[in-house]
């Protein structure tokens, strides 16, 4: 269900990052992937196939299937799939089909299917992102695998590469060209990555755990040295079984280096493991809760 306050900034924001999403979503599928006849999952997958055998306009066909889906979700998984679902799936149809009219079905990149591929994933991970970080989905086979997912046990993730990889079996079978199904599991591959990148976002912290000796000394570099906090973990040693005092504690990129010469000043027998961090809400960092 939709928590946002009507008209809130987070309502705002919420419909903006929909609204930009779906248009970069479809103008991926349109100059890039449907004009290749590439087939990247989903209902758009299906509709792709639809359109290249019988003329009909990907973004209706698609929304004729995913309206269905919606309130099939609805019903077996309750109100997972709100309002802002519907929305983003309403504005992903009418942008592809307005998109579509404008290109005149004609890829932006004419003989470079590759080339297409590449960026055509980009966008579409880039949107999905985008309607992702805005707390809706793009529909269609996310429902698809929910549900599979109850009534199978099967995790979601792997629920979804299996109704895609299905989809675009039906690409290879509509077409019988083995390079459409190449290119269409590259288009996935690479939708995936960069979703999560917008989902996660290029790491700027880290998390540093140190296992030192002198685990008083690094404190005070920490705390008065680079206006840092940190945690104690009490932990106790596997091989002497004595007691250690484990620092836990978030930092950014740059002040790593200016981290680890400081360890390695007090104690250069320490054991550090840095990992990176790719959301630190809280006291010096990002907000915990939104604004309205």
């Amino acid at each position: 269900m939709d928590r946002d306050k009507l008209f809130s900034a987070s309502w705002f924001k919420n419909y903006i990052l929909i609204v930009t999403g779906t248009f970069i979503l479809a103008a991926g599928m349109v100059f890039f992937i449907a004009p290749h006849r590439l087939v990247p999952g989903g209902v758009y997958g299906i509709s792709i196939v639809i359109h290249h055998l019988l003329g009909t306009p990907i973004g209706m066909i698609s929304l004729c299937m995913d309206i269905p889906l919606l309130l099939l979700g609805i019903r077996i998984l309750g109100r997972r799939f709100g309002v802002k679902t519907f929305v983003s799936i309403v504005l992903t149809a009418v942008f592809v089909d307005v998109l579509s009219r404008f290109s005149g079905n004609r890829p932006l990149v004419e003989d470079d299917v590759l080339l297409s591929s590449i960026f055509g994933g980009a966008l579409l991970g880039f949107g999905l992102g985008l309607i992702f970080k805005a707390k809706a989905t793009s529909g269609g086979t996310d429902i698809i695998a929910a549900i599979l997912g109850k009534y199978t046990r099967i995790p979601l993730g792997q629920s979804l590469i299996y109704v895609d990889s299905l989809i675009v079996l039906i690409g290879l079978v509509a077409f019988r060209d083995w390079k459409i199904p190449l290119y269409s599991w590259l288009v996935i591959f690479l939708t995936g990555k960069i979703l999560d990148t917008v989902m996660e976002g290029i790491s700027v912290n880290k998390v540093v755990i140190i296992i030192s000796n002198r685990p008083e000394a690094i404190r005070e570099k920490i705390l008065f040295g680079m206006d840092r906090g940190g945690t104690y973990l009490k932990a106790e040693g596997m091989y002497d079984g004595a007691e250690k005092k484990i620092i836990y504690t978030n930092i950014s990129r740059r002040e790593l280096p200016i981290l680890l010469s400081y360890i390695r000043d007090i104690d250069p027998m320490a054991f550090v493991t840095v990992l990176d961090a790719h959301d630190v809400l809280g006291e010096g960092f990002s907000p915990l809760e939104e604004p309205d």
